[in-house]
This record gives C-alpha cells, structure tokens and sequence, in this order.
C-alpha cells in the first residue's frame, strides 16, 4: 500500500514538474523598438527589421508567441505618447517578455517630438518600460542600439550614438535587467565584416537591384534581410547567456 502511495505522489510530482514547464514555455515575446527592428511593409523590401526574424529561432514544440510593435522612426517619447505602449501593457500577460530597444530617434534634437535627454528623460521612460512590465509579472529585456555603418576615411568604425547605449547600460545595472549590448555585438560584426563588405547587412542597393529602389539605396542605418537574421542570431545567443527561460525555448 505505501509502495502504491508512493508510486501516486511520484506521477502527482511529475505531472506537477511538467505542467509547470509547460506555462513557462507558454508565454508571448512582446518587441518594442524603431526601424532597426520593426516589421517592413512590401513596398520598403528588403529592408527588414532584426525582430522580424526572432521567431524563426524558436525551438520547436515550444508554445512561444512574438509579438513585434516596432514601428519606424519612434523614440521612447513618442512611442509613449502615441499611445503605442498602452497597447502593449493591455496584452501583456504573466510570464510574457518584453524586449526593449530604442535610442536612435531619441536622439533627434531637432524633433521635439521625439528628442530625449540621454541622461535624464530617456532613462525615465527606461525605467517606465522596466517597472510597467514588471508589475505585470512579465520580464522586461534591454537591448541596446545597433551601430550604424559609419566608417571614416581611414576604415574606422565611428559611434553615432552620443550617450543613450551608456544610458541603457546604467539603467540595466541599476534595476537589475537582462542586457544584451547590442551596440557591442553589431561593432565587432560590422568591424569584421570590413567597410566594404559590411555592405551587404545594411541597406546598400545598386540602381535597377531592386524595384522598390529603381534609382537605388545607400542607407548606413537600416538592415538587409542577411543583416536581420545576422544579428538577430547574434543578439539571440547573448540572450540565451543571460536568462535561462530563453535559453529553453531558442534553438
């Protein structure tokens, strides 16, 4: 009768241990960001944003849905003020993720719309992003910004983005978040690529290559679909190093 009991609480157990697996693996991956990584209309193509590619990582079998609101040109100012975050927290569910990247229109001082202050406004709506995600039970993700493609004339790869990747890093550090320093990985792919060869990750089209371009492209900031995948493969690896939900649920 004990060795029957005993045989019942273990399957209870088990039963347990795989239910609970299963709502860890059940859950959404929630993309806010700018054109670095949102979706691309047809008629912008190739241009392709690095979020779209997350979920062809996947592992398979696993219950993971990504969600991707980027959306080109938006800043963490306006992304809040157009009411686009709103939207996320309303689908937001327990144990969801949110993967946060932005910094390459909070730079525009000439819009005031978008422009934030790197040291003070931009790590308020950081820390917005972090505590509205967490009161929700979900785990917020930073990224920082890609690099552009800015080599100077001796072949040296020049920063475009003032203070906002140090800005994010701080803001990780301090509320204790998963980082993945983008900026980082993207400098030592582009470095070692080369000037000339890193061409073929950003959106750099002949005239006549493409007819969305007829008159063709030279874009230093905004990826080509092998860009995309590259560096959402990249970014996708150092995730996996720092958080071990996703590192069970990528390939």
């Amino acid at each position: 009768m004990k060795k029957y009991f005993a045989i019942i609480l273990a399957a209870f157990a088990t039963a347990c241990a795989s239910t609970d697996e299963e709502q860890v693996k059940s859950f959404a991956i929630h993309t806010i960001g700018d054109s670095t990584m949102a979706e691309k209309a047809a008629d912008h193509r190739p241009e392709t944003g690095w979020g779209e590619c997350i979920a062809s990582h996947l592992q398979d079998g696993v219950n993971v849905e990504v969600h991707n609101y980027a959306v080109n040109g938006r800043s963490t100012k306006s992304f809040i003020n157009e009411g686009r975050w709103d939207k996320v927290l309303e689908n937001l569910k327990p144990n969801d993720y949110v993967f946060i990247q932005f910094g390459h229109n909070d730079q525009k001082s000439a819009d005031s719309l978008r422009y934030t202050n790197a040291s003070t406004v931009y790590k308020e709506n950081l820390r917005k992003f972090v505590n509205e995600t967490r009161s929700r039970n979900a785990t917020p993700v930073l990224f920082t910004s890609i690099v552009r493609r800015n080599f100077n004339e001796n072949g040296v790869l020049i920063d475009t983005h003032a203070g906002y990747p140090e800005a994010m890093r701080q803001v990780a550090a301090e509320m204790g978040v998963a980082l993945v320093d983008a900026q980082l990985i993207t400098e030592k792919l582009v470095l070692a690529y080369g000037p000339k060869e890193s061409l073929k990750l950003y959106m750099h089209l002949e005239p006549g290559e493409n007819p969305n371009f007829p008159e063709g492209k030279q874009d230093d900031t905004h990826l080509k679909k092998f860009g995309a995948e590259k560096i959402a493969s990249l970014l996708i690896e150092e995730l996996k190093t720092k958080d071990a939900v996703m590192a069970g649920v990528f390939k």
